[in-house]
């Protein structure tokens, strides 16, 4: 079996760590022809999220809680690929879209939202045309619209 053509990272020096990575290839379905049906292209990716060593604790809960309706069995990811013939390209797609998942998953909470307060300006302004225009509605009221 060859190598796979990287390390894979999720972010910063941490990569994907190739010992914990469980391989399976099965047939792909759709098109193909003769081909499809003796070669084992579609690859799954399996990786054991809560027995990692190779994130650091705080991604892994992160990670654990934001894929949480992902997960196999709680712990473990898994991601397929068989959009291409080649099993190889599948390996590699599979790797990259495992990568990605985990950066998303694993990245920093946003900064909260912090409240600004509303210039009097503005509400002054918003305040007058309310004025205007319930005076406008005031003066449809009664004489000559019947």
């Amino acid at each position: 079996m060859e190598p796979m053509s990287g390390p894979y990272y999720i972010r910063g020096a941490v990569a994907l760590p190739e010992a914990e990575l469980t391989w399976r290839f099965t047939r792909s379905s759709g098109p193909g022809g003769q081909h499809v049906n003796t070669s084992d292209s579609q690859a799954e990716l399996r990786f054991d999220l809560a027995r990692t060593q190779a994130l650091p604790e705080v991604w892994k809960r992160r990670a654990l809680e934001r894929l949480a309706n992902r997960l196999v069995d709680g712990a473990v990811l898994v991601v397929r690929a068989s959009e291409h013939r080649s099993q190889w390209r599948n390996r590699e797609t599979a790797a990259v879209r495992m990568a990605s998942l985990l950066a998303e998953a694993t990245a920093p909470p946003p900064p909260p939202r912090r409240k600004k307060k509303m210039p009097r300006g503005i509400n002054e302004r918003r305040l007058r045309q309310k004025k205007q225009r319930s005076e406008v509605k005031r003066g449809r009221t009664g004489r000559g619209w019947d």
